[in-house]
């Protein structure tokens, strides 16, 4: 039996894309112990991660800060690491292998792709389909990378969806990271009210994260906590899998949906697309634009009615 090291430290959307892999290295490493690096936020959600044995926590520290990074090394170094796999696959973990760790067996994406002459047309496949390539490279047997399944991360939320209303519910994540505004499409409220006007059964839904609460109140929905606070990842993979459609920007709650095998649709601008993320599943399309700005809400609303309609 060995001690495997996996390393992701972020963000959700990446948690949640690597499910299958996950599972992949569970059902080919039986027997070893897997333990995976990650940041705090992910640290409660890993923990009841079914194919994940230990989880350690890396603060990601600057790297002039020699102390954190022994202390660090100390404790890479205390398991006896027989294997890494870098899911990160950043400029940090690539220091990690060839300053601070000093692992042998480290599979990442840089090494399978050099090694396979493919860094020049790396960027052409989608981040699953790169995922699965670097796996290959370690003879892992890749069923699940490519069809993440979130569903382990579920919790049920009826006591806390019973305390606000009982039918069927549309959710929205409208907003997205201070850092990338041209991910936010700005006419959620002219949806809502389309929505609101058409389908008198559905009632339309947000859950604010932490930093979120201002904004929510700009937008027209039922807003959803658990006695005042935002919903943890397990509440709101819960709050994806009782609903009946979901909207997004392209942020992480969209690949919770999209991993639920939820109905819904992910608006895209110029930022990337929806191919290269992997988010598109046969419920959960993706809707893309040069410029959210110029993507009305009448024109979201024309490609999503008919699946609003077929909620009872």
């Amino acid at each position: 039996m060995s001690n495997i090291l996996i390393i992701k430290h972020g963000s959700l959307g990446d948690i949640v894309q690597i499910s299958g892999i996950l599972k992949d290295l569970r059902e080919t490493l039986t027997g070893d112990k897997i333990f995976i690096l990650t940041t705090l936020p992910y640290v409660e959600l890993l923990s009841r991660c079914p194919f994940i044995d230990y989880v350690l926590i890396d603060k990601r520290l600057p790297r002039w800060n020699i102390l954190y990074l022994l202390k660090l090394r100390k404790l890479i170094k205390k398991y006896n690491f027989s294997s890494v796999y870098d899911l990160q696959n950043s400029s940090r973990t690539s220091f990690y292998r060839k300053f601070l760790f000093k692992i042998q067996n480290w599979n990442s994406a840089e090494i399978a792709f050099k090694k396979k002459n493919k860094l020049k047309n790396i960027k052409e496949n989608s981040i699953l389909e790169r995922f699965k390539m670097q796996l290959d490279f370690s003879k892992i047997k890749t069923s699940n990378c490519l069809k993440p399944d979130f569903s382990w991360a579920v919790i049920n939320v009826n006591q806390i969806l019973n305390q606000y209303f009982s039918k069927e519910f549309v959710l929205l994540f409208p907003f997205c990271s201070p850092n990338l505004p041209h991910k936010q499409w700005p006419y959620y409220n002219n949806l809502i009210n389309i929505i609101k006007s058409k389908h008198a059964n559905l009632e339309i839904v947000i859950a604010p994260g932490p930093s979120e609460f201002d904004k929510a109140k700009s937008i027209n929905a039922t807003l959803i906590t658990n006695n005042n606070k935002s919903l943890n990842i397990m509440e709101l993979a819960g709050l994806v899998k009782k609903s009946s459609f979901v909207i997004a920007n392209d942020t992480g709650p969209a690949h919770i949906a999209a991993h639920l095998e939820k109905k819904g649709v992910v608006l895209f601008g110029y930022h990337t697309t929806a191919k290269k993320v992997s988010i598109e599943t046969d419920n959960f399309f993706a809707i893309t634009v040069g410029k959210l700005k110029d993507l009305y809400a009448v024109d979201v609303y024309e490609k999503i009615k008919d699946k609003l309609k077929s909620i009872n």
